[in-house]
């Protein structure tokens, strides 16, 4: 969602996620031959409410001189999925608002939003196209601005996690087949499907990281069947509307330890499914970067591997 502009210095995104324990970011470049390129990256414990590690984060890491873009979390937005109007494009957006007007728990003149169009196969006739809606409250966005603004950093572009994992999974895709995704954080768990870099589902699941792995055996399993489930369900949502994609496997993000949730899941589900280094499709400049590290930057690292777009 590119709401914002900055004059481009150094190539690629500097993406900085602000959590309540802590300060995430990372710099990627995206050469036109080999693997993305991490420069740099870093997380900030967070110990005060004034914003005075955003700003020494600043200071530390330049951020001036960087593209930088930043994450909502998943309680700050809504993303919608919802029918394509038949509008012409400059009216595309006005359209979009209207039909969410009455999802949303609040004025839609008070949500600013962007709209993330879902590809229809252009030999199929008559097939439903969809597109996704993400919106989010003025007053948030205006939160975020502000905050980077206090430390002398000019956003380009918030972004949201469902698209940042999207980017992840992009760098296994192979070709003419589809991927699955599947990871767990502070917020939760997501899964996404995408196809030739685009996002065609995402679902949300309620179980987090801390409670997978704080829960006694019972519960965990409990917790994986859950998980188990809604997989399924998504994968059979998507074949039913999507029968000219093929998906080739599903891939389970880095996680600090093992749970046993990749064994799990591959004796429940018919695709192939592995858990990723990013080692393996990213170069990481200057040293490298265990997994949980790669755990906890996961979403801000897939935010930088952004490339822009034709907005809609």
């Amino acid at each position: 969602m590119a709401w914002f502009s900055k004059k481009k210095e150094h190539p690629g995104w500097m993406v900085i996620s602000t959590d309540t324990d802590a300060i995430r970011l990372a710099h990627v470049e995206r050469p036109a031959q080999g693997k993305p390129r991490v420069h740099r990256w870093g997380i900030v414990a967070q110990t005060q409410a004034d914003g005075a590690e955003l700003q020494q984060a600043a200071k530390e890491h330049e951020l001036g001189h960087y593209r930088c873009a930043t994450l909502l979390h998943p309680a700050e937005y809504q993303l919608l999925m919802v029918d394509a109007p038949s509008v012409p494009r400059e009216e595309l957006k006005a359209a979009i608002r209207w039909r969410i007007k009455d999802l949303l728990d609040y004025h839609i003149d008070d949500a600013t939003m962007d709209v993330l169009d879902i590809p229809v196969d252009k030999d199929a006739a008559g097939k439903s196209h969809y597109m996704y809606a993400v919106a989010a409250k003025n007053e948030i966005v205006k939160a975020q601005i502000a905050q980077f603004e206090r430390a002398n950093v000019v956003l380009q572009v918030i972004d949201i996690p469902e698209t940042a994992q999207r980017n992840i999974a992009q760098l296994y895709e192979t070709a003419n087949r589809g991927v699955g995704m599947l990871t767990f954080d502070a917020a939760g768990g997501l899964f996404t499907l995408s196809f030739e870099g685009e996002l065609y589902l995402a679902r949300r699941l309620d179980i987090s990281w801390s409670q997978l792995v704080g829960a006694p055996d019972s519960q965990r399993q409990a917790y994986f069947d859950r998980i188990g489930v809604e997989m399924q369900r998504s994968l059979d949502h998507f074949e039913r509307q999507y029968r000219d994609i093929t998906l080739s496997e599903l891939l389970l993000g880095p996680m600090p330890e093992d749970i046993g949730l990749l064994t799990f899941l591959s004796s429940q589900l018919y695709l192939p499914l592995r858990q990723i280094d990013l080692a393996d499709a990213m170069e990481f400049v200057g040293g490298e970067m265990g997994v949980d590290k790669q755990w906890q930057l996961l979403h801000v690292l897939g935010a930088a591997l952004r490339v822009e777009a034709n907005a809609l």
